[in-house]
């Protein structure tokens, strides 16, 4: 499935073209297939059926998700599998033997792009990370959605809330987070790697605080992945804050939400020890998160030529 070349990781690409769809549409589809259903019922259903199909609906944003399940477990092998061999995905770990597998780590994974789908390749499913525990960090607002919230919860998401995401990494747990968040998408610009994270210092305070490593880690072509409409102006930003997902029309291969087959190159930066301190002042935390945005930048400019992307440019917003 995977071949080692030049020091990278590089999922090999699937045989199977029916299988890499059906991961596609499970993880990325979910989504869309509740709008279809909302909009088949409203248009088409009479009255009593497209209140039970609501009824439905409001039962799978409520029913608990066994997140141990067999059956989730395989599935998200499955997805991760035939997801990183799809674009295909090549991981760079520059130092594998700076981790620990027993060690806790916060992940800085950038950028976010219409859909962050190079973060599966950290992911204990996908295999090549020497990470014993891992957890992706996602909206709050992803896990009131009907089916995302399982497929994800399976794969491995959670809520990027504080309180969560300190006692998942407080259990021995690597958290991925992407700073930039859904925010990032409105900064998002063709030929241009926009990140938002000159204001995002949370993740960096919970490293401090917990006294774990923080991790650069940047994906060359994940941008590409899709193309994309945005409103401009204030009244999109306001939006954005309230319902915590950005408003956003985007599409894929033949106007589907399966993604363009762009190569992505996601390369992982050697770990930044940090001393643990249970109240860091706000000048520390400064000190600490300038030091992870040189090493994103430094990470981004050695390697944006392996990539592919020699003219690509990072702007820091």
């Amino acid at each position: 499935m995977e071949k080692v070349l030049n020091g990278a990781e590089e999922f090999s690409e699937s045989r199977s073209v029916l299988k890499t769809i059906l991961a596609l549409a499970l993880f990325l589809g979910a989504i869309h297939f509740n709008l279809a259903l909302i909009f088949f019922a409203i248009f088409f259903l009479p009255l009593p059926k497209a209140l039970l199909v609501f009824g439905l609906l409001l039962v799978f944003v409520v029913i608990p998700v066994d997140k141990n399940s067999m059956f989730g477990r395989k599935l998200s092998k499955y997805i991760c599998r035939h997801i990183c061999s799809y674009f295909p995905i090549t991981l760079h770990v520059e130092e594998a033997e700076a981790f620990c597998p027993d060690q806790a780590y916060v992940f800085g994974y950038e950028p976010h792009s219409v859909n962050p789908i190079g973060v599966v390749a950290l992911g204990h499913d996908a295999g090549f990370m020497p990470l014993a525990k891992t957890k992706f960090l996602a909206s709050s607002a992803i896990f009131y959605i009907p089916f995302v919230r399982h497929i994800w919860t399976w794969l491995g998401y959670t809520s990027v809330a504080k309180e969560n995401f300190i006692s998942w990494v407080a259990a021995g747990y690597s958290c991925i987070v992407v700073p930039g968040g859904t925010r990032e998408i409105l900064f998002m610009e063709t030929g241009s790697e926009n990140i938002f994270l000159k204001r995002r210092i949370g993740f960096v305070r919970i490293a401090m605080e917990m006294g774990l490593p923080l991790v650069p880690v940047f994906c060359f072509g994940q941008t590409n992945t899709y193309k994309w409409l945005k409103a401009p102006g204030k009244l999109l930003q306001n939006l954005a804050r309230i319902l915590k997902i950005t408003p956003l029309f985007f599409w894929g291969i033949y106007g589907s939400p399966i993604p363009f087959k762009i190569p992505l190159y996601v390369v992982v930066g050697r770990p930044i020890e940090v001393e643990k301190n249970p109240e860091p002042t706000m000048e520390q935390i400064a000190k600490v998160h300038k030091q992870f945005v040189e090493e994103l930048e430094d990470l981004f400019n050695r390697y944006r030529a392996q990539a592919g992307y020699t003219n690509l440019e990072l702007k820091i917003i």
